[in-house]
């Protein structure tokens, strides 16, 4: 029988316990940043119109998880709410219903993508047909069966909900390992296998994702002990109306800033777009390589919604205050250290991925700028999953949504300036500051107000 791998999130000494439950999720969140990196570099391999086709298709796999967010949110936070209420039955059909929810979902969305693929790609008005065929190629494979990703991504919510982190770093690492291994087999092809270039790609990155979903189910089998609330739940019988109803209520919130804040990033793939597949490749690069912050930075969220929900649910605010306070300097630390390194090293990291000079000249000025704000976007994100443990998503979904989109409109006017493309990343950096901050001062309100 397994050692059930939970950690007690409303006792105990506050850091000890904070950092128990967030390295594991850490760990796991740069895995997955290191699972595009890998894609990435030697997608880069192909030409810089494969990366911006990827990059393209790959914008409607970031869409989606709006539709995630909404089941893994909402089941993660009742989940952790009722446990900490002592309520494991509650939690069990919260789980449960996240599940059937999120399962639904991703089968729906994988049919529209299919048979809506030209006026979804047709949409970015790219110029060359080869583009154009890397990403319906690519959105097809990763669209049509993102459920393999929506049921990993929401098991992840909900085992972090019950304070086990480290089963699905578990099956992070596995997928990494086998994403690493397929990535070059199948987009260069080695030995037996062809040369698929963009389709082995797309079939690396799903058949990765199957492998993670399998251990994680695995481990819910496996974990045969009393506190695993995952092993009974009632996956297959309907629950009460309610439980979707409360899942929808913390989760829309979420799913709402999670599309938005996608749809805003295509309009301003289309306004790159203007500038040559060039500039698109550099967004598409310079974003995979910025995920090992903003995955670290989410995980840390992720930890920090678990540990709020719970210790929210059992009424300790002032446990919650200080755990926030150590998740605030973790990820200011965190932030300064990725933004100096790309600060310093521009060029060295522009030219691991990408292969064309006048490329790699053009992404330098993206990873500087950008870099400046990384420790604000931690700490933006962590707040978020701290305001969300408390209950609070529609609070974190407005400053959200409304900051992002100033994005447009600043990206437009600050590229038809001398700054040209480079306006577009300083609209980017200026607005992740000044989220950062206005999430800060967010937490600090809402935690006064439940004090009170």
């Amino acid at each position: 029988m397994s050692k059930t791998k939970q950690i007690g999130l409303t006792d105990g000494p506050i850091f000890q316990t904070v950092m128990k439950l967030a390295l594991p999720i850490m760990a796991s969140a740069f895995l997955s940043a290191a699972y595009s990196i890998t894609d990435m570099a030697w997608i880069g391999m192909l030409g810089s119109k494969a990366v911006a086709g990827v990059g393209v298709g790959g914008m409607y796999v970031w869409l989606s998880h709006g539709l995630d967010a909404l089941a893994r949110m909402g089941g993660q936070v009742q989940e952790a709410q009722a446990l900490g209420r002592g309520d494991r039955e509650q939690a069990k059909w919260y789980a449960s219903a996240a599940l059937q929810i999120v399962i639904t979902f991703g089968i729906l969305y994988g049919l529209i993508c299919i048979v809506f693929i030209d006026p979804l790609i047709g949409f970015y008005n790219l110029n060359d047909a080869l583009t154009i065929e890397y990403a319906k190629i690519y959105m097809q494979i990763t669209c049509g069966l993102i459920i393999f990703s929506y049921i990993s991504n929401t098991l992840t919510g909900l085992y972090t909900a019950q304070g086990d982190s480290q089963t699905p770093l578990k099956a992070n690492f596995i997928g990494l390992v086998m994403n690493m291994i397929l990535d070059p087999v199948l987009i260069l092809g080695v030995g037996i296998f062809p040369r698929l270039e963009v389709v082995g790609a797309a079939l690396a990155t799903v058949i990765s994702q199957c492998i993670v979903l399998v251990v994680l189910i695995s481990g819910i089998i496996i974990n045969k002990n009393e506190e695993n609330i995952l092993r009974h739940m009632p996956l297959l019988k309907k629950a009460d109306v309610i439980y979707y109803r409360m899942i929808a209520k913390i989760g829309v919130p979420t799913a709402l800033q999670s599309s938005l804040y996608c749809f805003i990033s295509m309009v301003l793939t289309r306004i790159i777009g203007s500038f040559g597949e060039g500039a698109i490749a550099t967004q598409k690069v310079g974003g995979q390589i910025e995920a090992i912050t903003w995955n670290t930075g989410e995980g840390f969220g992720a930890a920090m919604n678990a540990f709020a929900a719970q210790n929210f649910g059992a009424g300790k605010l002032e446990r919650v205050k200080k755990g926030y306070r150590v998740s605030a300097l973790a990820m200011i630390v965190w932030g300064t250290l990725i933004g100096a390194l790309f600060v310093i090293f521009p060029a060295q990291i522009s030219g691991v991925f990408l292969h064309e000079p006048e490329v790699i000249r053009a992404a330098v000025p993206y990873f500087i700028i950008v870099g400046l704000a990384e420790p604000f976007m931690c700490v933006e994100l962590m707040a978020v999953g701290a305001i969300s443990g408390l209950g609070n998503t529609k609070l974190c979904s407005i400053l959200s949504i409304v900051l992002t989109g100033i994005r447009i409109p600043l990206a437009m006017l600050l590229s038809r300036t001398g700054l040209g493309v480079d306006g577009i990343w300083w609209a980017l950096s200026f607005t992740s500051m000044i989220k950062g901050i206005a999430l800060h001062l967010a937490f600090n309100r809402t935690i006064k107000k439940h004090t009170r």
